[in-house]
């Protein structure tokens, strides 16, 4: 099969024939049908997270498709299965697997990490029965390929971690695809949503998607906008992006009491650090909770909003491309030059 492969850091993917992959026992090959280009593809790409994986590389861990074989161990997927497989999986013996909380296995497996994923057609999943979760008839492939991470995560993010009720203020900082499935959830779960960015066309897709108000942060300090705009601040906050920068100013954002969600991860210039306003958390009696993905047991909620037009992820999908453009939209990202989600839909 022909796949991407990323050869050297920060250069173009490299269009290479690799060999078909081969289920496990416990796993199953699927054939994707579409494939998120998404920022912790980026970080990839550019070399910030070097400890998890060797190069030539491939990316590509928000996908959906058809299962095309199953192992000898796999019970609960059959060749011609509609799929999606969350990037949060698990191997289904440690504490956290045992427990539910498979999202953060001990033996953590993830698709265009800890092994080759969907910038091909083809990728085998381990521990499938776990890993892979079905895909109901009448949601197309496209609108649910941000199921497989962005829009996964926010639903957890903001379901499970923050707990959103109904009228409370939710200032989403960074509304690239992760944060834009944050505006669009958090409004479906009656939340007030203020979206945060440095890009025009990013704040006017966020009130399309239910934001009531908007910050742009390259001309107003976002966190005094913010406690002007809710009389006090936000109850929860979301950091999507996970640069310094936004990650302080989403709990400088806060009104006391506050909840923060960390779903961005940190780049190179942060190496995984952070420095936090701790005094201020502590006078604000806040909270700040990391947020990783979603475990496969929690899908059939989200699925249900989505099939009762609750939710919307393919609202949030401009632009489709091939696979061999795959580089030039990782490229982009360098200058937060996207809008959206890009799903490649042509393999």
């Amino acid at each position: 099969m022909k796949a991407a492969v990323l050869e050297a850091y920060n250069e173009p993917l490299v269009m290479r024939d690799v060999p078909d992959p081969e289920p496990a026992d416990h796993g199953a090959v699927v054939r994707v049908a579409a494939n998120g280009v998404c920022r912790s593809d980026w970080h990839g790409w550019v070399g910030d997270w070097p400890h998890l994986f060797d190069l030539p590389h491939v990316l590509g861990h928000e996908f959906c498709g058809e299962v095309e074989a199953v192992g000898v161990e796999v019970t609960r997927f059959k060749p011609g299965d509609r799929v999606v497989v969350p990037f949060s999986g698990g191997d289904g013996t440690c504490e956290w697997c045992l427990a539910g909380h498979s999202h953060i296995c001990d033996n953590t497996q993830q698709p265009g990490f800890s092994y080759w994923g969907a910038f091909a057609p083809y990728v085998a999943v381990p521990y499938a029965d776990g890993n892979v979760v079905s895909l109901p008839e009448d949601i197309g492939y496209v609108e649910a390929a941000s199921m497989g991470c962005r829009y996964m995560t926010s639903f957890h993010g903001l379901v499970d971690q923050a707990e959103v009720r109904a009228g409370e203020w939710v200032a989403v900082h960074g509304c690239g695809g992760v944060g834009l499935a944050a505006v669009q959830i958090a409004n479906a779960l009656g939340a007030n949503v203020i979206a945060i960015d440095i890009i025009s066309s990013k704040l006017d897709f966020a009130k399309e998607l239910g934001a009531v108000a908007t910050v742009n942060a390259s001309n107003a300090d976002p966190a005094e906008a913010i406690l002007e705009l809710t009389s006090g601040g936000a109850e929860v906050a979301v950091d999507a992006l996970g640069i310094a920068a936004t990650c302080r100013n989403a709990i400088r954002s806060l009104r006391k009491r506050g909840r923060q969600v960390q779903i961005g991860m940190t780049s190179a210039a942060e190496a995984g650090e952070v420095a936090l306003p701790i005094d201020l958390m502590v006078e604000r009696e806040l909270r700040l909770v990391g947020s990783h993905g979603m475990q496969a047991t929690r899908y059939p909620a989200m699925l249900r909003m989505v099939a009762t037009g609750k939710l919307d992820p393919g609202s949030l999908v401009t632009r489709n491309i091939a696979l061999d453009e795959a580089g030039t939209v990782l490229a982009a990202m360098n200058e937060f030059d996207t809008l959206g989600v890009t799903v490649i839909d042509r393999f």
